[in-house]
């Protein structure tokens, strides 16, 4: 979640200095916005992959302790 509130952070950083220096891209002051949009976006993206695999974790946990469940009832009624 850090990683995807941060890449935010950073792309509205990146957008603000690209406005602010335009037509600047060759030279290092105009890249560090575009490394920075760069960056943003890896962060996004690992943002969303953590995200997504958490849900995913917790849904495989909710099914593993439902077949448990199950089992240890079918055993019971044995």
């Amino acid at each position: 979640m850090g990683a995807l509130i941060g890449g935010i952070i950073v792309a509205v950083i990146g957008v603000y200095l690209w406005i602010k220096w335009p037509g600047q891209v060759i030279v290092i002051q105009g890249a560090l916005p575009i490394m920075l949009i760069c960056g943003a976006a890896l962060a996004v993206l690992a943002g969303i992959v953590s995200i997504k695999d958490s849900i995913e974790a917790k849904k495989l946990e909710k099914e593993a302790e439902q077949a448990t469940q199950s089992s240890s009832s079918s055993e019971e009624q044995k």
